[in-house]
């Protein structure tokens, strides 16, 4: 039985063709991944889905009966739920009122059964595997709670076709594993889902149908069984991609940060002892919870070590704020690139220099040509895709803002590039185009560390990798050892350390 169809639809935002006749159906009891580079349109095809945009042209069809108006509330009806990456729960009020958001019937001066909310919060929740108290504000959960309380809101719904837009960003592995589980109770019990993710490897695990969109286009749709890693970046980029990790041989020169004994009782980090040479990258991975992220922000300063050395270039250094790590030529790529990593309500010129104002303000004053001479060069160097320095970083790709929060950081002239995650939610060809600026850093001498939950991206981009466990680095690998089961036999705590 076939739940959604999707028949030529076309969509045109400002002269900018966002959908060319795209044709796409789900039938019930099915994942049907939806895969395609930033800007192939995907996000478009969602939001015509909820019926937030109208489509220009084309029919949409929800169990064999075309859809008149496509607004948000007549989607609901039908059965159609979104499950987006950025969740959108109000957090003003406490997660029981959240997921009773849309479902409770009746009018504004209806009487509330608080205790029925709350019992029907609990069991939706149970069933995503969230362990969150219901009656908390919804502000103080984490990301990844925030978007089991949507899941949980969709299921009490009783939702036929559910959008899942990256629905495993923000979760960790153990959430994730659980989200798989329910995804495929899910299909088991005839829900259809449209699953949208950069990361193959979950696509290939869950979908049964997989449709790749490029420029707009609808270029292929394939059995999961029909195709591999390969042929779907082949079909995504429009070209064979050789490298994603493109990985070569630099000139490994001197020690430029060395950490030894380095502790931080309120991060619980411990213990830390490394040492990372110019043009090396040095890998750092290890389990959700294991310290990489809370020893990136003790080596930045943001919470310093109480105990340890650090040397930077063999001189003893104490990083007690941001800018003394900046001072010293120490940069840091946060992970969450809309939080940490750009402003995107400003331009692409004034984050480029936002991290590096001292050098080019005269008497007091910005010196607004230096700005725009700076980014430019980085706009030139990175292939930036926008239409100039003075748009804003709101209205780029993930990759391209990616890009222009390394610019940020590069423009400072550091000696250490710590990037945490660099390459979470971009599409491959972006992920490519990010791994080869990492491989030119190192190859000019700069000296990174290369946080990444993805053992793909640290395997192929790493001359040697550090395992972390427990907010300590539990024993450092070459790049010729390094591989999936030794550094997991590490991670988990099964083999000795291996000194750094």
């Amino acid at each position: 039985m076939t739940l959604l169809r999707l028949q030529d639809v076309s969509k045109t935002f400002g002269g900018v063709r966002a959908l060319r006749s795209v044709s796409f159906d789900l039938r019930a009891g099915e994942v049907h991944a939806l895969v395609g580079e930033n800007g192939a349109g995907k996000s478009t095809l969602v939001r015509i889905l909820t019926g937030a945009v109208a489509a220009d042209s084309g029919t949409i069809e929800i169990e064999g009966r075309r859809v008149e108006h496509a607004d948000p509330a007549a989607m609901r009806a039908l059965g159609v739920a979104p499950i987006y990456q950025q969740p959108a729960v109000l957090p003003d009020l406490t997660v029981a009122e959240n997921v009773a958001m849309g479902l409770e019937r009746g009018g504004p001066w209806r009487r509330i059964d608080w205790r029925a909310r709350r019992d029907r919060a609990r069991q939706l929740l149970a069933r995503v595997g969230a362990t969150v108290d219901v009656d908390a504000p919804a502000h103080g959960l984490r990301m990844a709670e925030q978007q089991l309380v949507e899941i949980a809101r969709a299921l009490g719904a009783d939702a036929r076709i559910l959008l899942m837009d990256e629905p495993t960003a923000a979760l960790t592995d153990r959430e994730t594993t659980r989200l798989f589980d329910l995804i495929r109770d899910l299909r088991a019990h005839g829900v259809g889902v449209v699953y949208i993710s950069h990361r193959l490897e979950e696509v290939k695990a869950l979908a049964d149908r997989v449709s790749v969109l490029r420029d707009g286009e609808l270029v292929a749709t394939r059995g999961m069984a029909e195709v591999d890693r390969s042929e779907m970046i082949r079909l995504m980029v429009g070209r064979e991609l050789q490298a994603i990790f493109p990985k070569r041989a630099v000139p490994i020169g001197d020690v430029v940060l060395a950490a030894a004994g380095v502790g931080c009782r309120g991060s619980g980090i411990r213990d830390v002892a490394f040492q990372v040479r110019a043009g090396e990258i040095l890998g750092f991975a290890g389990l959700v919870g294991a310290g990489r992220t809370e020893l990136a922000r003790v080596l930045f300063g943001l919470t310093p070590a109480d105990e340890g050395a650090i040397r930077l270039r063999g001189a003893p250094v104490r990083v007690t704020a941001p800018a003394e790590a900046v001072r010293l030529g120490l940069a840091y790529l946060p992970e969450d690139r809309r939080r940490h990593g750009v402003i995107a309500e400003m331009s692409i010129a004034a984050n480029t220099t936002l991290a590096a104002l001292r050098a080019i303000t005269r008497a007091g004053l910005l010196d607004f040509a230096a700005e725009r001479e700076i980014a430019t060069t980085y706009l030139e160097r990175f292939a930036i895709k926008a239409p100039s320095i003075d748009a804003a970083v709101a209205t780029l790709s993930g990759g391209n803002q990616q890009k222009v929060a390394l610019a940020r950081w590069l423009a400072t002239r550091p000696a250490v590039l710590v990037l945490d995650e660099p390459t979470q939610g971009v599409d491959v060809g972006a992920k490519a185009e990010i791994h080869g600026l990492i491989v030119d850093l190192a190859a000019q001498g700069l000296a990174i560390l290369l946080i990444s939950s993805e053992l793909p991206e640290i395997l192929g981009m790493s001359d040697r990798v550090a395992v972390m466990r427990g907010g300590t680095v539990a024993g450092v690998l070459d790049r010729a050892e390094a591989t999936p089961e030794t550094i997991m036999t590490l991670a988990l705590g099964h083999a000795e350390s291996v000194p750094a």
